[in-house]
């Protein structure tokens, strides 16, 4: 039997019907994709669902004591407290307490332990066991760790995408019967979406979810439902089937409607031929033309697909960046250290890496609106550059739609024609009503379509899109991703959609941490593969570590030698010409009789044995990290507040001792 089932329901605002008689089912375990055109109605559906919204007719049978949570496209403004609240608000009655366990930690924090503080930490950590609600605390604390989120942060100063990132943890702590997420990909990134989706599949959660991340979707359904027109069409359990069965469909219904319109055509001749017509008329043959205009006028057209047109500028020197040796810190913090490349006309960047890595700053760097700490951009000739912005900075929310574009004139030049704003507007799908509508009370979608209509007035050869695709539909998202391919400019894009960066890029700049960035070849998949081994240590890269490590071995000790000329005296000191080990030397210092063409430098013996034994020691240190993790899940330690902090506080030292370790490999090695 169905967890939820709905039977014939129909949902209309005053225009045609959001959901016109739609039927749909969803049993457990299922993870079922609702695609559809920005604007079709999908999250309208999912309020039905969970029963925020009351359709005006038909009948959702759910069975008895399930639970339904959504995460919503939009924030609401009502919540307040800090992260860990918030989350642990989806727990119902166990909230309490563990925000009142929260609050006694950190007073005796605070207080540096105080009588009065430990007897509240005392009591509310009595009133967890009594509530036996241990696990929930660790629940809470896991997936706030996973989405990297601060617990004590203030929701109300957060900015939009941690908001939704609080959300999306809030609605899966709860673990309900039914779980609705309405792009739950935005504003995470890669690594927080892959565990989103291994948290999914292995937990079983039944699952109505929107996205317009491909390789999300193709990762997680199960099934695929589409809403198109106030219809709800079930396509199969995969994406390319889905594709390949809806233009099959869409070519059907073209053929179809194109019989009706001749039909309809001969018809009206017929009716308006005269005398002739009226004395030969057949009544039931009027009554059956009444019929066809009936069915003509009811007929509902597809949503129309953006028109997007690109207006390049004159092309721009052969070399747009050189960059050299470019350095950026926040405070201690390094975002970009010591990195150099060059970007010629026409490459296409992708730019991977975790929320807060660095990447838009590394943009604006290149761009020059920040000034590197030390190092040099020498920026290439008769640059035009459109900047596309993830906050949409450059949409002023208090302006209607039209006055965004305007600018003071009622037409826009577009690839050296004019034409009314009204009908450029109408090439991103916007209705003329919807052209007077305020910005603020647009859809994300629809603010992401404005904000590349108002970029695609302007002529340019240098394109800067920072998450461009965040709330487009997949329809727009194809055509998107054909433009910027016959793109003959410069590409520069952050992006988390893997399946977008894949299609469209030639090379990725890669953020590995602690202000590292590297260039590899082509997009995401390739960089996956491309990646040093280090990033996920295994038997394979063992062994060609300590091949490496054995080779360079036996050559030193053929030689003679195990210190590289220039080095500074100290056997194993990883000192060379006053570098840390592994970093290329700028200017080594000549010495008679050895070959300066080369900055590589030989391991000492000492540094030779510390490469081979490396892989072995992180694996240990990876194996104990694992045991500790088990251990934190035990109940009695779970019971035991001091202890948990305890295991809680080895387990980040091994982290740290991990992430140590692997840079120090990869320094030997390179």
């Amino acid at each position: 039997m169905a967890l939820l089932d709905l039977q014939d329901i129909s949902l209309a605002f005053g225009g045609p019907p959001v959901l016109d008689r739609a039927n749909f089912a969803i049993e457990k375990g299922e993870r079922v994709c609702l695609l559809g055109r920005n604007g079709a109605g999908k999250s309208t559906l999912m309020r039905v669902l969970d029963g925020t919204m009351k359709a005006d007719s038909g009948e959702i049978i759910r069975q008895t004591g399930i639970t339904v949570a959504r995460l919503d496209q939009e924030v609401p403004q009502d919540i307040s407290g800090t992260t860990f609240e918030v989350v642990a608000s989806g727990l119902g009655p166990a909230a309490d307490l563990l925000n009142k366990y929260q609050q006694a930690s950190h007073r005796v924090t605070l207080e540096g332990g105080s009588d009065s503080a430990l007897r509240e930490l005392d009591r509310a950590h009595r009133a967890l066991d009594a509530a036996d609600a241990w696990e929930v605390q660790s629940r809470v604390s896991t997936v706030i760790e996973r989405l990297g989120l601060d617990p004590d942060a203030r929701f109300e100063s957060a900015s939009g995408g941690r908001k939704r990132q609080t959300l999306l943890a809030r609605a899966l702590v709860n673990q309900p019967d039914i779980l609705l997420l309405d792009e739950p990909t935005n504003h995470l990134d890669i690594a927080a979406i892959e565990w989103l989706e291994d948290f999914v599949v292995s937990s079983g959660t039944t699952l109505l979810f929107v996205t317009h991340d491909r390789a999300f979707l193709r990762r997680i359904a199960t099934r695929i439902i589409e809403l198109d027109r106030g219809k709800l069409f079930d396509w199969g359990n995969s994406y390319d089937e889905y594709i390949e069965r809806k233009d099959a469909a869409l070519h059907s219904e073209s053929r179809e409607w194109e019989e009706f319109d001749k039909k309809l055509a001969k018809e009206e001749v017929w009716i308006r031929t005269g005398i002739q017509a009226r004395r030969t008329r057949n009544e039931g043959r009027v009554r059956a033309l009444e019929e066809l205009r009936r069915q003509r006028s009811a007929r509902r057209e597809r949503v129309g697909t953006v028109n997007l047109q690109v207006q390049e500028a004159d092309k721009s020197g052969r070399i747009v960046f050189e960059a050299s040796h470019l350095s950026f810190a926040r405070g201690e913090r390094p975002i970009v250290r010591d990195f150099s490349t060059r970007i010629g006309r026409g490459d296409r960047i992708g730019f991977i890496g975790a929320n807060g890595s660095g990447k838009t700053t590394l943009i604006k760097l290149l761009l020059g609106e920040l000034e590197p700490q030390s190092g040099e951009v020498k920026r290439g000739t008769n640059l035009e550059i459109a900047y596309f912005d993830q906050l949409r900075d450059q949409l002023d929310l208090e302006k209607s739609v039209f006055d965004n574009i305007a600018d003071g004139s009622d037409y826009v030049t577009v690839n050296g024609a004019q034409k009314h704003i009204h009908s450029y507007l109408e090439d991103f799908l916007f209705s003329p009503d919807r052209v007077r509508t305020p910005v603020k009370a647009l859809s994300g979608g629809e603010r992401n379509r404005l904000l590349l209509a108002k970029l695609f007035t302007r002529s340019f050869n240098l394109l800067v899109l920072d998450e461009p695709t965040n709330d487009l539909d997949i329809e727009t998202l194809d055509l998107l991703e054909d433009l910027l391919l016959n793109f003959s400019g410069t590409l520069l894009l952050v992006s988390h959609d893997r399946e977008f960066i894949d299609n469209i890029v030639t090379g990725t700049f890669a953020f590995e941490g602690k202000g590292r960035v590297k260039e590899y070849a082509g997009g995401y998949s390739d960089w996956v593969s491309q990646r040093p081994a280090i990033a996920q240590p295994n038997t394979q890269a063992k062994n060609k570590a300590v091949l490496n490590a054995s080779s360079s071995s036996v050559s030193s000790r053929s030689s003679g030698s195990s210190v590289s000329a220039g080095s500074s005296g100290g056997s194993g000191t990883g000192a060379v010409n006053g570098t840390e080990a592994g970093k290329s030397v700028k200017n080594p210092a000549v010495t008679p009789g050895i070959s300066n063409k080369t900055t590589k430098k030989k391991l000492t013996l000492a540094q030779q044995y510390e490469l081979r034994d490396l892989p072995a020691k992180i694996e240990k240190m990876e194996e104990d990290r694992t045991e500790l993790y088990n251990k934190m899940y035990d109940p009695e330690v779970v019971r035991d507040g001091k202890l948990l902090a305890e295991y809680a506080s080895k387990l980040e030292d091994a982290d740290a001792k991990i992430l140590e370790m692997m840079e120090r490999w990869e320094e030997l090695e390179s």
